[in-house]
């Protein structure tokens, strides 16, 4: 089978042999078509088309040709909408054929949102070699664990052999530090064969600071209008803005048409700055939702820090609008704070009731539905989340922001007691919401996972200088001493260091970490996974148990089935508890359960239960 998506840009070939090139460059009067020779490269002048564009279709062009564009005699760049970079974001394009990848998944056509367990990963870290190839070799594990879906860190072009991926240049590019992007087709296809999906994180808020030319030949894909954290915004709704959405529209239906992935989670969305009557956000998932055939499962999920509910609507059958889910920020934060003690930074919007906040995420949602913010100077925050089912709010305990933006990276193991943590991670497995893992928390891994890259020198100490100077909010860094031993963001040891060690599994320890997600990802599968599929109508509620560290809720299936949590999220033991009536499908292994009938529970301790 062959998959291809057909662009209004970049380098398309065509049937007969030739390829088009295609270049969108309204500041430019002349652009030209580089071919790389074995001696000296050959240029053919593009044809202006109108409004920005230039048009060129020779068969001089080949696959694997290496290409730029010469800007009015002055200037060579490579592709804004580069299939490939063979020698990183300052070097040429190349011409890719995507039929000649042969697609063997013809029947897959996805799972269903509600059987969603995410495993999110980066790719250079995950295993020793950091490549599309290698991680085939780990699929067969993670489907054992009970994974069905992973989430790639973004993969797009970036500066360097090391990145989060998050300064891509290059949307449409795979990076070629992870292979080739035939290694990535191999790598979603076998996920495939498994029955794991794949979902791909894209940056559609901004481009890294290095190896992005747009400014020079088209300025209208940035504007002042808007600011952002990483300088001018993208221009979604300004003058010439047309063509800027059409390059990250194309670039969604790119990656989910031509890769077969299953999903994409769109990276900081509340930086999407669209005055537009139609917002950006709502244009793409109309298009996405067109675009994709029938019968097939696709997703898109959404990082919101503004907890905008409006974009998570379901149909009367329970269906997505636009958006499948949005990573839900609330309900780590309020765990974060019951498990570690922290409360400085951002953590302090939680850092009072936490158990209150954390019951009204197991049962609604978000808890911050139009609620003052102080950490963000009062600004309201979130809207209500009354109808969309438990499926619209993707739960964790650890992500790549929530580990990595640590100064030092530390995994939540280890920081906080053990049983804290494995009291949270059985809520999160076991509540209706799709969980999250990290790569290597479900073996309790201990090396840390600090933020990388690897930028041209003269921005490296900018960069470094940058990161350090964020954590001085952070009680612990408010002087400059303390902030100066952070790991510094360029060096290759801070990669290093981030590279997960699978040799963890030899030890008894972290096996029983591993036992331990396993059973629950198992009893998540048989017992939660079964009783999601139209659950709009869920009935939730939840009681906190004075300040004692005591938390139940419950839930109510549209098949009449309950399921009850009871949680002691402290250190002193908790009595006085009310205790149901129906079967136990889990308990932490200290629960006595003589003691429990006489609603006794240990500190750290969480039992289900469930009544069909």
């Amino acid at each position: 089978m062959k998959r291809r998506h057909s662009m209004p840009f970049g380098a398309e070939c065509r049937a007969d042999g030739s390829v088009r090139f295609r270049r969108w460059a309204p500041a430019a009067w002349r652009v030209e078509l580089s071919i790389a020779g074995a001696k000296h490269a050959t240029k053919f002048p593009l044809a202006q088309r109108g409004e920005g564009w230039f048009e060129l279709v020779t068969d001089t062009a080949k696959p694997g040709s290496q290409y730029r564009f010469r800007i009015d005699d002055a200037q060579d760049v490579p592709d804004p909408a580069s299939r490939f970079q063979p020698k990183d974001v300052h070097g040429p394009s190349e011409v890719i054929d995507p039929e000649a990848f042969d697609w063997q998944d013809g029947e897959w056509r996805g799972r269903p949102w509600e059987e969603t367990v995410i495993y999110e990963l980066h790719v250079g870290t995950f295993t020793p070699s950091g490549n599309f190839s290698s991680m085939r070799g780990r699929l067969e594990y993670l489907a054992d664990l009970g994974i069905t879906a992973i989430e790639l860190m973004p993969v797009a072009d970036f500066p360097g052999r090391r990145n989060w991926g998050y300064d891509g240049v290059f949307p449409f590019a795979p990076d070629s530090t992870y292979g080739r992007p035939e290694d990535l087709k191999s790598f979603v296809q076998s996920a495939h064969a498994l029955g794991i999906m794949v979902l791909l994180d894209v940056v559609y808020n901004h481009f890294g600071p290095e190896g992005n030319y747009l400014n020079s030949y088209a300025p209208q894909f940035f504007t002042n209008r808007h600011g952002t954290p990483w300088g001018n915004a993208i221009n979604f709704d300004g003058p010439e803005s047309r063509a800027v959405r059409d390059f990250f529209i194309h670039n969604a239906l790119y990656w989910l048409t031509e890769y077969h992935f299953d999903g994409l989670r769109l990276d900081a969305v509340h930086a999407i700055l669209d005055d537009s009557e139609t917002h950006f956000l709502t244009e793409l998932a109309n298009q996405v939702r067109e675009a994709i055939e029938p019968g097939r499962h696709v997703h898109l999920v959404l990082e919101n820090e503004l907890n905008q509910t409006s974009y998570l609507q379901r149909t009367k059958q329970c269906k997505a609008k636009s958006y499948s889910a949005q990573w839900n920020d609330d309900i780590h934060h309020a765990l974060h704070v019951l498990v570690t003690g922290e409360k400085d930074g951002y953590y302090s919007d939680f850092s009072d009731r936490p158990l209150d906040r954390l019951g009204r995420c197991l049962c609604e949602g978000f808890a911050y539905q139009g609620e003052m913010s102080l950490f963000r100077n009062g600004q309201i925050r979130g809207e209500r989340t009354a109808g969309l089912p438990p499926s619209a709010f993707v739960s964790f305990l650890q992500n790549h922001d929530q580990v990595g933006n640590r100064a030092f990276g530390e995994r939540i193991a280890t920081i906080a007691d053990a049983r804290a943590v494995r009291a949270a991670v059985a809520i999160l497995l076991l509540a209706p919401s799709p969980p999250l893992l990290f790569m290597g928390e479900e073996f309790g891994a201990e090396t840390p996972f600090l933020f990388f890259c690897d930028f041209e020198k003269s921005l490296a100490p900018a960069v470094a200088a940058g990161r350090r100077h964020e954590f001085a909010r952070f009680a612990r860094f408010n002087d400059p001493a303390p902030r100066e031993v952070i790991p510094d963001p360029n060096a290759s040891t801070t990669f290093k260091s981030s590279m997960l060690d699978w040799h963890d599994l030899a030890h008894p320890r972290h096996q029983e970490w591993l036992n331990f997600y396993q059973e629950l990802l198992k009893l998540r599968a048989q017992h939660i996974v079964p009783r999601l599929s139209g659950a709009c109508g869920l009935k939730a509620v939840y009681e906190v148990h004075a300040d004692r560290g005591g938390l139940s809720a419950h839930w109510q299936f549209p098949d009449l089935a309950k399921l009850t949590l009871l949680a002691n999220l402290a250190a002193v033991p908790l009595s006085a508890i009310s205790v149901p009536d129906a079967p136990m499908i889990f308990s932490s292994e200290d629960v006595n359960h003589n003691a429990l009938i006489e609603g006794m529970l240990p500190p750290w301790s969480v039992v289900w239960f469930l009544q069909s």
